[in-house]
């Protein structure tokens, strides 16, 4: 009697996926580093895994640990993926857009009056 697979368990192993290999070939990669598909260069000879990546990143930007989850592979696997796809060039990287810091309210009120000045 073979043994039932619980629900979310993989049938291939990480490592296998990986090709034995368990940190990614840079090391630049945040969890919310954005990632976006080239789109001119085809997905032939690419994994399973690899291939999937790119088609949930071609239509916009994800951040790596949105890439992970939807692939359902722990971040790590996920990194060494999208590390390899990098050195390919079928992904590029990007990242996020930091927050902006609060305006100067004096700036912004001298701002105000110019333009009520003009007005």
């Amino acid at each position: 009697m073979t043994p039932r697979r619980r629900p979310g368990e993989r049938l291939v192993r990480s490592y296998v996926v990986t090709d034995g290999r368990s940190h990614p070939s840079r090391n630049t990669l945040d969890l919310v580093t954005l990632l976006i598909a080239a789109d001119d260069l085809p997905l032939t000879g690419l994994s399973p895994e690899k291939r999937r990546l790119m088609e949930l990143c071609r239509p916009g930007a994800l951040s790596v640990a949105e890439v992970a989850g939807h692939l359902e592979l722990p971040v790590s696997v996920a990194k060494v993926l999208i590390a390899d796809l990098m050195d390919s060039g079928h992904i590029v990287t990007r990242a996020p857009i930091p927050s902006a810091r609060a305006s100067d309210t004096r700036i912004l009120q001298e701002v105000l009056d110019g333009l009520r000045a003009r007005l």
